[in-house]
C-alpha cells in the first residue's frame, strides 16, 4: 500500500511539473517626455520651458518642481450653444537630476488632455520632430 501511494505522489508531482504558465505582464505606458529628456541637460529644459518652482535633495539626486506651458484654449461650441468653453492648459513635472545637472526622469505631477492627444505635458514637452 504505501509503495502504491509513493508511486501515485510521484506520478503526480512529475505531472505537475509538465504544466506550464504563462505569466502576463502589465503593459507599461510609454512616456514620451521621459523618452525626449533623459540625459539631457536641465538647463537645456529650463532655458526651453522656465525655471523650477522648487527644488530638493533626494539621496543624491536633485528633484526639481517645474510647472509651465499655461495656455488658454477655445473649445469650439456644440451643435446649439452659442460660444464654445474655454480651457486652461498647464503642465506641473518633477525633474530629477543627478549630481552632473543631467535629466534622469521626469514624473508627470499634474495633466491634462492636450488639444490633440491625451496629453498636454506630452504636447508640450516632447512635441513630434518635424520631417526635414
Amino acid at each position: 500500500m504505501n509503495i502504491r501511494m509513493i508511486t501515485a505522489a510521484g506520478l503526480l508531482l512529475a505531472l505537475t511539473g509538465c504544466t506550464t504558465t504563462t505569466a502576463v505582464l502589465p503593459t507599461i505606458a510609454s512616456n514620451p517626455v521621459q523618452d525626449r529628456w533623459e540625459g539631457q541637460s536641465a538647463g537645456r529644459f529650463f532655458a526651453s520651458y522656465g525655471p523650477p518652482i522648487a527644488d530638493r535633495d533626494d539621496g543624491g539626486n536633485r528633484v526639481y518642481t517645474w510647472r509651465g506651458g499655461y495656455k488658454t484654449v477655445t473649445v469650439a461650441a456644440k451643435k446649439g450653444a452659442r460660444k464654445g468653453s474655454k480651457l486652461y492648459l498647464s503642465c506641473k513635472a518633477d525633474i530629477v537630476t543627478n549630481q552632473s545637472y543631467v535629466i534622469r526622469s521626469v514624473h508627470i505631477l499634474n495633466d491634462q488632455p492636450g488639444v490633440n492627444g491625451s496629453s498636454y505635458c506630452a504636447e508640450l514637452l516632447a512635441p513630434p520632430e518635424k520631417a526635414s
